[in-house]
Formats: C-alpha cells, sequence, structure tokens
C-alpha cells in the first residue's frame, strides 16, 4: 500500500492511517517501526491489529519495553530499498507533479527492484 503526504506532514498519523486501511493481521506478524513510530497511540493501534510492534523506546521514556533487536536489525533492508528507489531520477527529483503519475512511477519502480532481486538470488 502507498500513500502520498504532504512533505511537513508527521510520519505517524501517516503510518496509523495505513495501519488502519491494511486492516488486522495474524497474531506474531512483526511490525518493524522507526523511531518516529513509538507513540502510544501507534503502538496501541499495532497490537489492535495484531502486530507485534519492533521499535526502540526513547532512553527518555518512563517505562521502556523491550523489543526484538535481532529482527530490528531486518529494517535496514526497508531503509536499503528507500536509498535504491532514490537511485531512480524521477523519485528523488519529483519530476511528476500529478500524484497519479509519482505514485505509478514509484510502483514501476518497486517492479523493478523487484524483477532485479528475483534474477540475482539463486
Amino acid at each position: 500500500m502507498l500513500k502520498l503526504s504532504p512533505g511537513q506532514a508527521g510520519d505517524a498519523p501517516q503510518g496509523r492511517e495505513l495501519l488502519e486501511a491494511g486492516g488486522a493481521m495474524p497474531i506474531d506478524c512483526y511490525l518493524i517501526m522507526d523511531a518516529a513510530y513509538q507513540g502510544d497511540e501507534t503502538l496501541r493501534l499495532a497490537r489492535q491489529l495484531g502486530y507485534t510492534p519492533v521499535v526502540p523506546p526513547n532512553p527518555q521514556r518512563r517505562s521502556p519495553w523491550e523489543y526484538d533487536r535481532v529482527v530490528y536489525r531486518r529494517r535496514n533492508e526497508i531503509e536499503r530499498l528507500f536509498r535504491r528507489l532514490k537511485g531512480y531520477r524521477r523519485v528523488f527529483s519529483r519530476f511528476d507533479k500529478l500524484d497519479v503519475l509519482f505514485s505509478g512511477f514509484i510502483v514501476l519502480a518497486l517492479i523493478f527492484e523487484a524483477l532485479r532481486f528475483s534474477v540475482n538470488t539463486p
């Protein structure tokens, strides 16, 4: 699922909208999140939908929680995907002014990346 938002919009409210639109998942499905999503409201929604949130707590929190550090390391794969997407000139410079064209090219770039990944794996 893909959702475009204004550059000045916060990540957490947009993430909650995507979670709600995606619906419930099977129990124990990990949801690896960035520190921007560590708010109580986002964590509560993720748990209600059946996800196991994996996000490190802010060290200043009164009651920090435990999280699976091994699973959290996989977040690097997501960050690398975003880096590869920014390698497409139309994505990083936002040539397309219409949202439908921009999101369409992002989907096309994701298809290219999936095909490239599937060809390079044994």
